[in-house]
């Protein structure tokens, strides 16, 4: 590993960095809603069981690809082809990658920056700043701009640091903030009316709905878009981790702390709308189904947060930094894959290339903003729901067909020289070659 490009200089260091770009708003938001639309613990077997059976395989896939070529994700793709066709193929899957992780900040900082408006709203309204806290919550292109440029501005602020004292530093602040910030609010919830309730639509699964083809299609975007596959950010990630570290065994740890977190802001958020139903707030739309999506987020819970009274105050400033801090840890990682390939392919300039790529993906998210009706749901789609499984299928089918086994298997042995008898060599070559493309195309094909 080149001194220039830096690396986690421990490995606590990546297991956080990587966790906290699988720990974001697609653990905390993203996971319960859809366990909310999606049946409630049915989703979450599903979830579960997907995560380990493809979005796990895919991951290792990513972290040795990145690992190997210790570079960004077109070079580290292309070091790994002997043929011209195979190397302009890792160019367009690397690349896709990257796009599709910067279309996918360019949305989630506008997310973020509701999430930063809504934890100083309480502040405001403590302060008696009533009507600030009031135009921090209503929707308009003054504050969605406003935050959105702040939001961007912080996560361009760590990525020109690097990797050591911009991505690994912060993450090692962060996460432990955040999974305290989540295990406080679940104590809590858990002592307030109605949550027993809660607790039980997300335990209890009904078994009937598990093998509902909306459902699948969900749990399985959902495994991937938390793990932050199909966007080049593992890849990079993976680079940077050195070669003496067993990449099965921390693999496998970042998948069970993301969907542990994921489990735990079900434990939050699911109970959270039964005790603001034993308030009187309404959970279930005109059809019978509950209110899922940002309703959720931003009218549910903030109606539970002021039927508290004073101190609803201070827990919906507690939960909204919460939201806060999980969307940063994943914002970082993202805007990090389109810098390491500008710094690595053009000799730009770190600091030089983040800014410029930071504005740049803020400039599209104000188009975003301020055509919404049209482009929000569109980026969403086209990034998340066919973007990154497309993406993520390909890197398995590089890793299955073009990269040779040997090459494979003394990549992995560099950090675990008994892999070759273990399980898990035994199952993911052939896994990874036939099973995880198979099932996702198949899964990919339906959602078209």
């Amino acid at each position: 590993m080149g001194v220039s490009r830096g690396g986690f200089s421990s490995r606590m260091g990546f297991i956080l960095a990587a966790a906290g770009s699988a720990v974001g708003l697609g653990n905390i938001w993203g996971f319960p809603t859809q366990t909310a639309s999606n049946g409630g613990a049915a989703f979450v077997l599903v979830y579960l069981v997907l995560a380990f059976c493809l979005a796990y395989p895919a991951f290792m896939a990513e972290l040795l690809i990145g690992r190997y070529g210790q570079s960004n994700a077109v070079s580290s793709m292309q070091r790994m082809s002997h043929q011209l066709w195979q190397k302009r193929f890792a160019f367009i899957v690397g690349f896709g990658g990257i796009v599709c992780a910067a279309l996918i900040l360019s949305f989630y900082g506008i997310i973020a920056g509701w999430m930063m408006s809504y934890a100083i709203e309480p502040v405001m309204r403590i302060l008696n700043f009533n009507d600030a806290g009031k135009w921090l919550v209503e929707q308009s292109l003054t504050r969605n701009l406003l935050f959105t440029s702040f939001f961007m501005l912080l996560t361009i602020f760590i990525i020109r640091r690097g990797v050591e004292q911009g991505i690994e530093k912060w993450s090692k602040r962060l996460m432990p903030m955040l999974i305290g910030l989540l295990i406080l609010l679940i104590i809590y919830v858990f002592t307030l009316d109605g949550s027993r309730e809660g607790f039980n639509a997300y335990l209890n699964p009904d078994i009937s709905r598990i093998f509902e083809p909306d459902l699948l299609i969900s749990a399985l975007g959902q495994a991937f878009f938390s793990l932050s596959l199909g966007t080049s950010v593992m890849i990079i990630y993976g680079s940077y981790i050195a070669k003496k570290e067993n990449l099965v065994t921390l693999g496998a740890q970042v998948t069970l702390i993301d969907v542990s977190i994921a489990f735990l802001a079900g434990l939050l958020i699911i109970p959270s709308m039964y005790v603001a139903q034993a308030q009187g707030v309404a959970i279930f739309a005109e059809d019978g189904s509950l209110i899922s999506g940002p309703n959720l987020v931003f009218d549910v819970l903030p109606t539970l947060f002021n039927g508290m009274g004073f101190v609803g105050l201070f827990v919906a400033f507690g939960f909204f930094v919460l939201m806060s801090i999980a969307a940063l840890t994943s914002s970082i990682s993202m805007l990090e894959a389109p810098v390491s390939f500008v710094v690595e392919r053009h000799n730009l300039e770190r600091k030089k290339a983040t800014t410029l790529i930071g504005m740049g993906i803020l400039f599209i998210s104000a188009m975003i903003i301020f055509n919404f009706d049209v482009l929000f749901g569109l980026v969403i789609s086209a990034s998340t729901v066919y973007g990154q499984p497309l993406i993520a299928m390909l890197c398995c089918v590089f890793v299955g067909w073009i990269w040779q086994r040997s090459e494979v298997l003394a990549e992995i042995k560099a950090g675990n020289p008994d892999v070759e008898h273990r399980l898990f060599w035994k199952i993911w070559p052939w896994y990874t070659k036939f099973v995880c493309p198979s099932a996702i195309a198949l899964v990919f094909w339906h959602s078209l």
